[in-house]
């Protein structure tokens, strides 16, 4: 039996010498075993591989991870959540303080919107939070220069009374108290002690600060936006021409020089170069009886 044996020829193209080789039926048998072996370590192996159980502590550590990252990202869709619903609130915030900085249009943040409404439980897009950051960044700049020029404009603006004292007489027509006919009167007169201190009403630069025909010795300002105050009659100046002052800021002192028939303080408002009624630009009630 272990003398059988097999011939295994192989036919090549034509014209070519024929190939045999003699395989006993132990080289087969011994070959056909060889197979069945590994077959069968391959099977035993994918066996092992999904069936040996696991590392006990290895599991343990793999679910602890598993844990940890799931509150992580809880935690990370919980502060998303809350940046987007504070990102609307400042946006609410921003609108209004647009409004009140005069700014009609304030872009396109998307003000209003869900601020501390609940939020679904969709992961907010970070893209979109992104560019609305950036829209309220550039919002909030506007605002900022808006408001700016509007707080330069109202430092600009006469508001207090230039000297504590009585008005005497008013903005208009009136009876020219040197000549006794009737004139305009482009300011008002506030009466107070010689040497009463008067003060700018409003910031600006000094323009004028001497002599000036009937208002005596006088003092001009410039404020800006097309305001300038005038103050006469004073008996001393302590400012001088380009100086800046501020509003409350000591510039000169009532007097009776000029075209005057008493220690008084002439003042007046001009807007765009026209004289108004400067009552309406005393704000703080120092000057009896307005």
């Amino acid at each position: 039996m272990s003398k059988s044996h097999h011939t295994v020829i192989l036919v090549p193209h034509a014209h070519a010498k024929l190939r045999k080789w003699r395989i006993t039926n132990f080289q087969i048998g011994l070959t056909a075993g060889a197979l069945l072996a590994l077959t069968l370590g391959s099977v035993f192996t994918l066996w092992s591989f999904f069936h040996t159980p696991s590392n006990p502590a290895e599991l343990a550590r793999l679910r602890q991870e598993n844990e940890r990252l799931r509150r992580t990202n809880q935690t990370f869709e919980s502060d998303l959540q809350s940046l987007q619903s504070q990102l609307s609130r400042y946006e609410d915030r921003t609108r209004d303080l647009a409004i009140v900085a005069g700014l009609a249009d304030v872009g396109n943040a998307e003000a209003g919107i869900g601020g501390g409404e609940p939020i679904d439980d969709a992961t907010p897009d970070l893209a979109s939070m992104a560019d609305r950051a950036g829209v309220l960044d550039g919002t909030l700049d506007a605002v900022e220069a808006k408001l700016d020029e509007r707080v330069h404009w109202l430092s600009a603006t006469p508001a207090i009374a230039p000297v504590k004292g009585i008005l005497t007489s008013g903005f208009g027509y009136r009876a020219d108290p040197m000549t006794h006919g009737r004139g305009v009167h482009q300011g008002i007169d506030i009466a107070a002690p010689t040497g009463q201190p008067v003060q700018a009403t409003a910031n600006g630069i000094v323009l004028r600060a001497s002599v000036a025909g009937g208002l005596g010795k006088a003092i001009y300002i410039a404020h800006g936006y097309g305001l300038t105050t005038r103050y006469g009659h004073l008996s001393e100046i302590d400012v001088q021409p380009g100086q800046r002052v501020r509003r409350g800021d000591l510039i000169g002192r009532v007097g009776n020089t000029g075209r005057s028939t008493g220690p008084h303080l002439h003042y007046e408002v001009r807007v765009d170069g026209q004289p108004v009624d400067p009552v309406a630009y005393i704000l703080d009630g120092t000057a009896d009886p307005f």
